[in-house]
């Protein structure tokens, strides 16, 4: 949603936290810089205020924070559980009303389900 990112992700090589930090940092740096250049943008210095603001409360931040701090992972240690979440993933965005169907949300790898082709980025298909 417009507030929230669901990820399942897994690594081989290398430290989850890791990857979501670099994630997080990647992220942050390419929206804010992306909004700061936008002077189109109609909430410009509304938006860039309030990430400031946010920033200053954590000693971690250079200027703005983005990202909360913290992430709520859950372990997928059953295939059940797995479809189970990616099911959830799927319907998040049928259940807040952003659309009627999951793959018509267009940031979703239900695309990619529904649809049985590749969308905007590769993913490996869990079922």
């Amino acid at each position: 949603m417009s507030s929230s990112v669901h990820l399942i992700i897994s690594t081989e090589n290398g430290n989850l936290s890791d990857i979501m930090r670099d994630l997080k940092r990647h992220t942050s740096k390419t929206i804010l810089k992306a909004i700061e250049e936008n002077v189109q943008e109609s909430r410009r210095k509304w938006l860039l205020w309030m990430f400031e603001r946010a920033g200053k409360h954590n000693a971690n931040n250079e200027q703005y924070q983005f990202w909360q701090q913290n992430n709520h992972p859950v372990e997928l240690s059953t295939h059940k559980m797995l479809i189970q979440r990616l099911d959830y993933l799927h319907n998040n965005p049928v259940e807040s009303g952003a659309v009627n169907h999951p793959p018509d949300y267009l940031y979703s790898s239900a695309r990619d389900y529904y649809n049985d082709q590749e969308e905007m980025l590769p993913i490996i298909r869990l079922s």
